[in-house]
């Protein structure tokens, strides 16, 4: 059959029609794509691209943060940044006349000249030096990164760029921050040092955790300086402030082709601290002064041919504020300027960076004779005496009517094999009680009255004797950790466990009775002093008053913080007192104020001899105390003699500065100025020496 021409061209009309519409719906379906697309682009993304778009094009350089300032609880700067203006190259784009390294070395021998001309002479500059911070073949930085070529600008360096800006391109002055240390050095292992992010940011957890950071103005900088020990580093967050930015565009080759915006950082918070610079700086004195006295004496009570070092801890009995911290010798904290130290003064000073007050510290020993002394970590020594009767009052184990028969010895262990715990010199002392054994320094009492018979007594509650011995050191703070957030403080050294397994659970209780057992920090026996002060409070150790911003503001204050607190029957404490307010002890002679001490002569065997370390500890008024003080010299003989003047010392500046009654003792500060002068006959009753020969046979026989 033909088809018909007819039907078959309506067919292909047909067809074609339905082609073109379908064409026609396609192009129309396109088209509302596009213009639906573009409206989103337009609305919806186009404010995020147009900032994506701004990045790319625009190159941002975080600023440094101007560190927080520390300052002493009167306001006196221990530690400040300054303000120093650098100057800053940015490499320019090559043109047709001129390339980028041409461009610099011309704008280097222009700053040479001017360097030359106003700048300081130990600080010059010459052409390859300035050439070398530009880093033309971005070896340190990538171009865009504005080079650093000069710091610390004189005020004519500044006067000449700022008239003259206009004839240096790619040239900007900056203002930067400086870390500065008084010359003093106040309290310099307690406040610490800075150190480069760069070089402990993999080796410090703490700066580890900052390389996540994703806010441009808390990200850490390379070259930025932390801190790394003391308050510097446990108020980091605090100290540090926020960084500035310098934005500026860019073209595709990285080169700067538009004006710089800068925003300014944010100073960090300031520290004000518990610390008094008079009362700190006194205490410095006081122990280095008398370190040299010791050695040299004739005496044979004070001589101690040994004592390199010595460390002190003065804290307010109802507040908790550390007045005083000083681990000695100390150094110059400027020796960190730069946030690096010099190979020489590292190996001059490594063994003073540390505070001795919280941490395990040598003199400046070889390694070989350091195994011949002592650290700063020593055996309690008799200080522990006054918590040993109030051991035995708690526990039962005698009363405040009790007596001792005290005949100059006591003896423990097996028939035959018995071990003899004597006093110091072969001393009896007779009939006694815990005051009396306290004002003696009686060990016989304390072994056979505390460590034996707790010994003997046995287990309670579960609790074996060496574990009920333990809790009461802890409760008091030996032991444990101060709470005093300082890095890298330590809890001290327990032997006594040790030698209940090794030796005889007997012979741990006995020996930690009179102090051999148990090795404490000068700040754990600081904040024990002031429980034993305020009749059972552990005070938190404070170090900050406050915190304020960089408009004074206060940001944060504090508050006194009571860690635990030690219930005892009042005569407990009465008698523990009484004991401590009979203990003879040098120093002290005209002492205007009642006060309650201890001293302690710890022995500890290093290598092939046995040191004699020097501990005392003292609070005062004994009425109404208000400050209490230890001190530990290792290597320093008798506590009396080789411990007790310094703290004498301390008081007195104590006095002097903040007042042991409330206010400041003027009377005595002129009285010691005088003595300072040669007056001391006109000035009254200061401060006098040493005891006659019979006191010193008398303060050497309280000595353990």
């Amino acid at each position: 059959m033909q088809d018909d021409p007819q039907k078959r061209e309506i067919d292909n009309r047909r067809n074609f029609s339905f082609r073109l519409n379908f064409f026609f719906f396609i192009t129309f379906a396109l088209f509302s794509m596009l213009i639906v697309r573009l409206a989103v682009l337009q609305f919806v993304e186009g404010p995020s691209l147009n900032a994506k778009g701004v990045e790319i094009s625009t190159r941002s350089n975080q600023i440094p943060p101007i560190r927080g300032n520390i300052y002493d609880m009167n306001g006196y700067p221990i530690a400040y940044s300054t303000s120093t203006q650098s100057i800053y190259y940015n490499i320019q784009p090559s043109t047709k006349a001129k390339s980028n390294e041409e461009a610099a070395k011309e704008t280097a021998e222009k700053l040479a000249d001017i360097f030359a001309e106003y700048g300081d002479p130990d600080n010059a500059m010459t052409v390859d030096d300035i050439l070398f911070q530009m880093d033309l073949g971005s070896t340190r930085n990538v171009q865009s990164v504005p080079r650093r070529i000069k710091s610390g600008l004189t005020k004519e360096e500044i006067a000449y760029f700022m008239e003259n800006k206009s004839a240096f391109t790619g040239i900007d002055i900056m203002e930067e921050s400086v870390r500065n240390y008084d010359k003093s050095s106040i309290a310099v292992q307690l406040v610490g040092y800075l150190k480069k992010y760069k070089g402990v940011r993999t080796s410090n957890d703490f700066y580890a955790e900052k390389m996540n950071e994703t806010e441009p103005t808390l990200q850490y900088l390379e070259e930025e300086e932390v801190g790394l020990d003391g308050l510097e580093f446990m108020y980091q967050d605090v100290l540090r402030g926020k960084n500035g930015l310098k934005s500026y565009p860019v073209n595709r080759l990285e080169h700067i082709i538009g004006p710089v915006r800068i925003t300014n950082p944010e100073k960090g918070a300031n520290l004000y601290l518990t610390i008094n610079k008079d009362v700190q700086l006194k205490t410095e004195e006081a122990i280095m002064s008398h370190l040299e006295k010791i050695r040299t004496s004739e005496n044979r009570y004070e001589k101690a041919l040994y004592a390199q070092t010595g460390f002190a801890v003065a804290m307010e009995v109802d507040t908790g504020k550390v007045v005083a911290m000083a681990s000695m010798p100390d150094y110059d904290p400027n020796i960190w300027a730069g946030g690096s130290i010099s190979t020489e003064d590292y190996n001059n000073f490594q063994y003073r960076l540390a505070n001795g007050t919280i941490r395990t510290v040598y003199g400046s020993y070889s390694d070989e004779e350091r195994k011949q002394h002592p650290s700063s970590i020593v055996p309690s020594g008799s200080v522990i005496k006054p918590l040993t009767v109030l051991v035995g009052l708690s526990e039962g184990l005698f009363n405040t009517n009790s007596y001792y028969n005290d005949t100059g010895a006591f003896y423990y262990g097996k028939a035959g094999h018995e071990t003899r715990i004597g006093n110091s010199e072969g001393k009896v002392f007779g009939r006694i009680d815990g005051a009396g054994a306290i004002k003696n320094s009686s060990n016989p009492f304390m072994a056979a009255m505390v460590g034996n018979a707790l010994f003997l007594r046995g287990p309670v509650n579960g609790q074996s004797s060496v574990e009920i011995w333990d809790s009461y050191m802890k409760q008091f703070g030996l032991g444990v950790s101060t709470e005093s957030g300082l890095p890298g403080e330590v809890l001290g050294v327990i032997d006594y466990f040790k030698e209940a397994q090794n030796g005889s659970p007997q012979s741990a209780l006995v020996q930690a009775s009179f102090g051999q057992q148990g090795r404490y920090t000068t700040l754990q026996l600081a904040q024990y002093t002031a429980m034993l002060a305020n009749r059972g409070q552990r005070m938190k150790p404070q170090f900050v008053n406050e915190i304020k911003d960089a408009d004074g503001n206060v940001v944060e204050g504090f508050q006194p913080v009571v860690l635990n607190t030690v219930e005892l029957p009042e005569e407990y404490w009465e008698e523990i007192e009484y004991g401590m307010s009979q203990v003879k002890v040098q120093g002290f002679e005209g002492f205007q104020h009642s006060f309650n001490r201890k001293t302690g002569t710890s022995q500890q065997p290093v290598s092939k001899r046995e040191a004699n370390n020097a501990v005392f500890i003292a609070y005062a008024p004994a009425e109404n105390p208000k400050l209490a003080v230890a001190v530990v010299v290792p290597d320093g003989g008798f506590g009396s003699f080789g411990a007790a003047p310094i703290a004498r010392q301390i008081f007195d500046a104590y006095d002097v500065e903040i007042g042991l009654t409330g206010t400041p003792n003027t009377a005595l500060k002129n009285a010691l100025a005088a003595q300072a002068n040669g007056a001391a006959d006109a000035a009254g009753e200061v401060p006098g020496d040493a005891a006659d020969a019979g006191d010193e046979e008398q303060a050497a026989a309280e000595e353990q």
